[in-house]
């Protein structure tokens, strides 16, 4: 498809509806939506207490690409393109640690750091030192690796204020990775994207969490228990207002938005039963009823309850399969078996992305349908609404 057809395609797309066939089952599409989502936006990694060790490195398939994050010896973070200097190959196959990468290939030796340690068999005059791996921009906010594919990437300004008022207070920075599970949904990235933005399919969708939120309550209702929440939240000395910086990047900063909002009365944290399940985390010195949500970039999203916090990442891989993986964080000195059982942590947003694969992969096969057109959004999904004018605009 070419950019005239995009253009045309998008001029098509009918205000307040769900996208149109091709923008959930064109490969074209898809390589635009890499192009220029994915390699001009920041995306999240993961969080830095998973790479605890120097030689710590995590892998990341992004579309075609391929990243290595790893601990170096001087224990800084980097991204390095999981791409042999030589003639191309994966450099490293899985996530671990190591000493060093070497290319299963033709063994081509890269350092932590990228540097081209050895090269075999290469005459005398060749230059090591211009051939390292090439690295991509990393940066660690509240203990959140993002990282860049761009040149010149975006700002995050408004990021660094949104990410550390919003979990500092839960003290992420010092948190560690308790668990984390990846989910494979055979179905475009964009519905799995815009499922996650929406309540509407709450209740009939996922019963489990429903009766511990209450974003399916009138606006009214809702208000009034959030004021009571804030109040609880503000005897506690924790203030987190409200950030809207959701813009296109023609703007020059990365799209960010944050909120607090209540638990239903009685719940405190999201659990089987709404009890806590692990140690009260960063300032919090009792559970004020409320969690934290920030949507960041194209497909990131975090929540953070008073006792322990979840990082979603939804990554495309193919125009029609996308992957969920989720990270739950607990107090760094928080020990599994003793101020934890890892199942209660994990149980609601297991269940809960069990369910959303099924209903998006559900959602993918009506897409394919010959019979499918958009529909139009419901008023609560409003940020669902919102999130595809944006994409709409990034594309264009």
């Amino acid at each position: 498809m070419a950019g005239a057809d995009i253009a045309a395609l998008i001029a098509d797309q009918p205000a307040g509806c769900s996208l149109a066939q091709p923008f959930y089952r064109d490969p074209r599409v898809f390589e635009r939506d890499i192009e220029r989502i994915f390699m001009r936006h920041w995306l999240c990694a993961g969080h830095a207490s998973a790479l605890p060790r120097r030689g710590d490195h995590l892998l990341l398939e992004i579309g075609p690409e391929s990243v290595i994050v790893v601990r170096g010896e001087d224990d800084r973070l980097r991204a390095l393109v999981n791409v042999c200097r030589h003639r191309g190959s994966r450099v490293c196959r899985e996530s671990g640690n190591a000493g060093s990468f070497s290319c299963p290939y033709h063994g081509w030796t890269y350092g932590l750091d990228g540097r081209l340690l050895s090269a075999r068999h290469m005459p005398a005059e060749f230059d090591l030192g211009s051939h390292g791996l090439k690295e991509i921009n990393l940066r660690v906010i509240a203990g959140l690796i993002l990282i860049s594919f761009a040149e010149h990437p975006l700002g995050l300004a408004n990021t660094e204020e949104t990410l550390n008022s919003c979990y500092g207070p839960f003290g992420w920075s010092e948190a560690r990775v308790a668990h984390r599970m990846s989910f494979g949904i055979d179905a475009n990235w964009k519905l799995a994207v815009e499922n996650y933005l929406e309540c509407y399919h709450c209740a009939p969708a996922h019963p489990e969490y429903s009766r511990l939120h209450a974003l399916e309550q009138p606006p009214a209702r809702i208000e009034a228990m959030n004021a009571r929440m804030r109040e609880r939240t503000a005897a506690l000395g924790i203030d987190i207002p409200l950030h809207e910086h959701w813009a296109a990047s023609s703007g020059g900063e990365e799209a960010i938005y944050g909120f607090r909002y209540a638990l239903y009365d009685g719940v405190v944290t999201g659990s089987r039963d709404g009890t806590p399940v692990a140690p009260l985390m960063g300032r919090f010195t009792a559970y004020d009823g409320g969690a934290t949500s920030v949507h960041f970039g194209p497909a990131s999203f975090f929540l953070a309850y008073a006792d322990h916090g979840v990082v979603y990442r939804f990554v495309p891989k193919t125009v029609d399969r996308s992957e969920l993986e989720v990270t739950w964080l607990v107090r760094s000195e928080a020990r599994e078996g003793i101020d934890y059982d890892l199942a209660a942590l994990t149980w609601l947003w297991d269940v809960t992305s069990v369910a959303d694969k099924r209903i998006i992969e559900d959602n993918q096969s009506g897409v394919a349908s010959r019979f499918y057109a958009p529909g139009p959004y419901a008023p609560m999904e409003q940020n669902t609404r919102r999130y595809i004018a944006w994409y709409l605009s990034e594309i264009a």
